[in-house]
């Protein structure tokens, strides 16, 4: 599609100039130099040679603004796609947003919430806490006298946002259709993914839903504390929650200062994260030290105050596990403690989605080659992380698309085992994994287990027989009416055919003229048929064009 006729981009072109100009001056445009373009410049920026690509990516996201950035950060999650180097470097990205001016805060809370400041808050400190990418956060008191902090979304920002998707989606389409480097990262699909992540994140209203989720989940766990959040004093776009004093996990000195255990604050930490994920199905998606906290008594439930309270914050990124995905994940842990390679591809290749040439036995015979690297460790000392690091890089090696929960899921359990590292350099993820794996064991083998899975396969029959008479009686009548038709799709077939034409033309020119220029044909020069001449020359002209052409895409 030419980029003229997409009305996106020319409503938003000056932004669209913006951005390629940028990936331009990186040196990172250059899978756009054939695609007819809207502006001038020519597509190939002069690189800096003392930065890497993934360097050069980084710095030209951060320059781009806040829709980028959050888009490195979730491709930093993406090891599996986008490979270590480069989700080690985005993950560096971090979003250096100056606050709004306090009358514009006001305007946006009053307009939000319908009242005056005066109505909805007792006190209101102007002054930003902080300052993100989407929002800024404030403290206040309510005027039953608890201390909160009040989440506003930055002014416009939705609106910014939404064009540069537009343009994320237009440069992804490109890219899979010019590029055939860029099209195995899946750029349209990750994009898709991307949207969708972060349009969940623009609504305060699913982060309050979140946080009574989890506060649901672990009401009977007193240890564990999420802030309570007040639904009539949030919006869509205002967010208003308890304010949690204490001390943050990644000030170890602060920590070790106040005399907390810190080997049990890492222990219960992961427990806590093991717990949403196996137990519920539900969890915090960015486990970094900056989300938890060592809370101060006031904050516990319990009677007694519990000694060390852990409490998390900035519930908007979330994941959740499905039924299927949790079976799967049992059988995995399994697999893995029982060193079964091809049960592991099986599940890898089940899950994911493969190219048309995978190789199988190969991706088993990695698999269990990774295995053996990790069979003599004993559990205390089994590296999590760098276990899963190379299960990602085999996985990324054979073009497995994994899907984004998964991706997310291997990322959450890769920086819990940092974040707990940082607290206690002795700890051991694989220790706290072993109780999960024994107990999926036993739920599989269950008595109860194996009468559900009977009942599933028995009802699934029993619906496919059902259906099947019918089915197949439609289809003996479409056949014997004789309008049965298969339907078949393809896709990027249009470059392919558009080559194939092309090459059928200049041969048919280059024979045509050559007959002319062989006959002598008039009008003559120097005794040489001109339309021959011409036509030869076009010929060849038009093969060199079509030779460059499928070179560039081999």
């Amino acid at each position: 599609m030419e980029l003229i006729e997409v009305p996106q981009l020319i409503r938003n072109a000056e932004r669209f100039r913006e951005v390629v100009t940028i990936l331009t001056r990186h040196g990172l445009a250059d899978w756009m130099s054939g695609v007819p373009s809207i502006w001038p410049e020519r597509l190939r920026g002069a690189a800096d040679e003392s930065m890497t690509t993934a360097g050069r990516i980084r710095v030209a996201f951060e320059e781009l603004g806040t829709t980028f950035i959050k888009l490195g950060q979730v491709l930093s999650t993406r090891e599996d796609l986008v490979g270590s180097e480069l989700a080690c470097e985005l993950a560096q990205l971090r979003a250096n947003t100056p606050s709004d001016p306090p009358d514009v805060v006001i305007a946006m809370i009053e307009s939000e919430l319908g009242a005056g400041m005066e109505e909805l808050f007792l006190t209101f400190d102007s002054t930003a806490m902080a300052s993100a990418s989407i929002g800024q956060v404030h403290r206040a008191t309510t005027h039953d006298g608890h201390d909160v902090v009040v989440k506003v979304q930055h002014p416009g920002i939705e609106r910014r946002i939404v064009n540069d998707l537009e343009i994320m989606q237009k440069l992804a389409e490109i890219a899979e259709q010019q590029s055939e480097r860029l099209s195995q990262y899946r750029p349209v699909d990750t994009i898709r993914e991307f949207q969708r992540s972060l349009m969940r994140e623009l609504d305060f209203q699913r982060e309050l839903k979140n946080m009574n989720r989890f506060r649901a989940n672990f009401k009977d766990e007193p240890d564990v504390h999420f802030a309570t959040p007040y639904p009539t004093l949030s919006s869509r776009r205002v967010l208003t929650m308890q304010r949690l004093d204490g001390i943050s996990i990644s000030s170890k000195a602060a920590l070790m200062k106040s005399g907390a255990d810190l080997n049990e604050v890492a222990h219960r930490g992961a427990v806590v994260f093991l717990d949403m994920i196996f137990r519920d199905g539900f969890y915090h998606a960015d486990p970094h030290p900056g989300n938890l906290m060592l809370l101060n008594q006031r904050h516990s439930d319990a009677t007694p105050p519990v000694k060390q309270v852990i409490g998390l914050l900035d519930c908007g990124m979330v994941g959740r596990i499905d039924n299927v995905l949790k079976e799967d994940l049992e059988a995995a842990l399994i697999a893995a403690v029982t060193g079964d390679a091809e049960s592991i591809a099986e599940i890898a290749v089940r899950l994911g989605d493969v190219p048309c040439d995978f190789d199988e036995p190969s991706l088993v015979s990695e698999i269990h080659d990774m295995l053996d690297d990790y069979s003599d460790q004993k559990i205390r000392e089994f590296d999590v992380s760098a276990c899963l690091r190379d299960v990602t890089g085999i996985i990324r090696e054979h073009r497995i698309y994994l899907p984004a929960k998964v991706a997310m899921l291997l990322k959450v359990l890769a920086m819990l085992e940092g974040t707990a590292h940082q607290l206690d350099p002795n700890f051991s993820l694989a220790e706290l994994l072993e109780p999960y794996g024994q107990s999926a064991m036993r739920r599989r083998l269950s008595p109860r287990r194996v009468f559900e899975r009977i009942k599933n396969r028995v009802e699934g029959w029993d619906h496919l027989l059902s259906i099947l008479p019918k089915d197949l009686g439609d289809v003996l009548h479409s056949l014997k009416q004789g309008n049965f038709d298969i339907h078949l799709q393809h896709r990027r077939l249009e470059p392919i055919v558009n080559r194939l034409v092309m090459g059928i033309l200049t041969a048919a020119l280059f024979v045509g003229s050559a007959s002319l220029w062989s006959s002598g044909v008039p009008p003559l020069l120097f005794g040489v048929s001109i339309p021959g001449m011409l036509g030869c020359s076009l010929a060849m002209f038009m093969g060199v064009r079509l030779s460059w052409q499928i070179s560039r895409v081999r």
